[in-house]
């Protein structure tokens, strides 16, 4: 039987999200921080709506870092638009997260405030998460 004549083709393509996050997986800074269960494009505007409910339920105590950094640029094309004419200009920007990764972590507060200000910080998140401990955490 005859194959189909393959042909190259210059394709977009927008990335594959497969397996566990590679880095960023243990706590680092924090005695807490939630961890992504899922795989997903987070964006600048997702990042920074949860740090604001963090650091407002924690009125401004404690210290709050941000694991994940949006460097990934997605592009869109404005409505009816025809084809061709080049990439379309860029419409946001996103943090690739994979199963595992720290996305956020918090110290100086306690325990109660720090798991309700991380719970409200992933209810504004796309992602499934899950609250980490640190293993040597002694609460006061």
């Amino acid at each position: 039987m005859l194959q189909p004549k393959k042909t190259k083709h210059r394709k977009q393509f927008k990335g594959k999200m497969k397996g566990n996050a590679q880095r960023g997986a243990q706590l680092a800074f924090g005695s807490f921080g939630i961890k992504s269960l899922d795989s997903k494009w987070v964006t600048s505007r997702q990042i920074e709506a949860a740090r604001i409910a963090a650091t407002r339920y924690m009125k401004r105590e404690g210290q709050l870092w941000i694991r994940i950094f949006p460097d990934k640029p997605v592009t869109k094309k404005p409505l009816e638009v025809r084809m061709g004419k080049g990439k379309g200009s860029v419409e946001y920007w996103a943090a690739v997260v994979r199963p595992g990764r720290i996305l956020f972590e918090i110290d100086g507060v306690p325990q109660d405030i720090a798991i309700e200000a991380l719970r409200l910080a992933a209810q504004k998140l796309p992602v499934r998460t899950k609250l980490m401990v640190r293993r040597d955490f002694v609460a006061q």
